[in-house]
């Protein structure tokens, strides 16, 4: 739903980068200026070092591309970014070029949303300030910063609403950014938001321009009932927790309680996701039949919407209408291939040979690198990647996986295939131990730190 959108379908489209999993490089000494600017997604002061080996017109160009408080961003030379007290560093560049942003800031319960903003919005590296010092905690909009795998969520119906359609009357909702409720109900009535905004980082953002202007389309009866049923179909849906004017930090971009047309909101890269222009399958769906009759694009069905809905064709129309109107094609999208950001990057990933002794030894010892994991797969070569639930986290060829609990620190390198470690627990297979390895075979070891979060992806023969 568009970095306009923020881990929510349009949000990943406008990611910036692929994950970063190296250690903090060691930065050249040289200050060339720095530049204090507000990030325009989080509304937050941030500020900039320019390092290294950049000239004085280069850190001055970009930061003559930033703004403070609707004004060109000041840029000083020679100096660098001062603050009482900072989050961390988002750590960009490489050799002996970067850029060392500052995230200002004292409260620990930011930590894991600054993190997950600077590595996969901003393609960065994050360095923990002590008062981070590392940990994961509150973050992310509200809900836990690890990611919460999906729930399904049996309640009693809402007063005064109709029985469900499950056992004993109740409305089962799976809590996850691809669940819907039962049509005609609302999501964040049946389902923990906070807990689907730790399945895609969360900020608010700026609707598209003049969003709220008057809309004469309004007055055709026709278009309104197509504008409602879409509202009412995102209602329904796990959208509507970043996409509704009560999210914590704001709406992600557009949001469903718009006064107006809300479909102004839109930028036109959402509007392409929404005609299915560009492939979102790398989000994750569930089949419709286990979703209250909602479901969206997925390997399948590449080109249905990224909305989760009970009629693709009827979401694909209004929304191929609504480019039609902006004067747009799907020839303005040909580049724009994909539309998931670092899931797409995750998904599309090429794989080579581990190094440094990663992969699986003789003895059956698991070795990575990257820090604690919580999900590891080991697969046979020539696997699909591994991507989110619920239908893209259990690729052919998988010999053995075990996920660690959102509520358990992740597990350090060097466990033993087919034995889950102390907190995990094994995923698959379902019972029993994996097919065993054999001597001089090539396979694939692909961990996680979260989902989203990749730090080990490579080939390795069993020794």
């Amino acid at each position: 739903m568009s970095r306009s959108l923020v881990f929510i379908p349009v949000a990943l489209s406008l990611f910036a980068g692929c994950l970063r999993n190296d250690p903090v490089p060691t930065l050249p000494e040289k200050v060339v200026g720095h530049c204090r600017y507000t990030n325009p997604f989080a509304k937050l002061e941030e500020c900039r070092d320019y390092l290294g080996n950049w000239t004085e017109k280069q850190a001055l160009d970009d930061c003559n591309g930033q703004q403070l408080e609707g004004k060109r961003a000041p840029f000083e030379a020679g100096t660098k970014c001062s603050y009482p007290s900072i989050l961390g560093y988002c750590i960009l560049g490489g050799n002996d070029k970067f850029t060392r942003i500052h995230m200002p800031g004292s409260d620990e319960s930011k930590c894991a949303g600054t993190e997950r903003g600077c590595e996969v919005f901003g393609g960065g590296l994050f360095d923990p300030a002590p008062v981070c010092g590392g940990k994961v905690t509150e973050g992310g909009g509200g809900g836990l910063a690890t990611f919460q795998p999906p729930v399904l969520v049996c309640k009693a119906p809402m007063a005064g609403e109709p029985a469900g359609k499950s056992a004993n009357g109740e409305v089962c909702t799976w809590q996850m950014i691809s669940g819907a409720t039962e049509p005609g109900r609302h999501f964040e009535q049946y389902a923990d938001c906070s807990a689907v905004r730790t399945q895609r980082p969360y900020y608010g953002a700026p609707t598209n321009k003049d969003a709220t202007r008057d809309d004469p389309r309004m007055n055709d009866p026709v278009y309104r009932a197509e504008v409602e049923w879409i509202q009412k179909e995102v209602r329904a849906t796990a959208c509507v927790c970043c996409h509704m004017s009560t999210a914590p930090q704001g709406a992600s971009n557009w949001y469903v309680d718009q006064p107006g047309n809300f479909i102004n909101g839109f930028y036109d890269r959402g509007l392409a996701m929404g005609a299915g222009w560009i492939d979102t399958i790398s989000f994750g769906a569930f089949p419709s039949e286990q979703n209250n009759g909602f479901s969206r694009a997925a390997p399948e069905r590449p080109t249905d919407s990224i909305f989760v809905t009970t009629d693709p064709a009827r979401m694909k129309r209004f929304f191929e209408a609504e480019l039609a109107f902006r004067g747009k094609t799907k020839a303005d999208f040909a580049g724009q291939i994909y539309g998931a950001g670092p899931l797409d990057d995750q998904r599309l990933y090429v794989p080579k040979a581990c190094e440094n002794g990663e992969g699986v030894d003789e003895n059956g010892k698991i070795t990575w690198s990257g820090g604690r994991a919580r999900y590891l797969w080991v697969l046979e070569k020539g696997s699909v990647n591994p991507g989110v639930p619920p239908n893209l986290d259990l690729p052919m060829g998988t010999l053995w996986r075990f996920d660690v609990a959102p509520t358990t620190q992740g597990v350090e390198s060097g466990v033993t295939y087919g034995v889950a470690p102390e907190g995990a627990t094994q995923k698959f297979p379902a019972s029993g131990a994996p097919t065993a390895l054999t001597a001089g075979k090539e396979y694939y070891l692909y961990v996680l730190q979260d989902i989203a979060l990749p730090m080990t992806r490579c080939f390795f023969t069993k020794r």
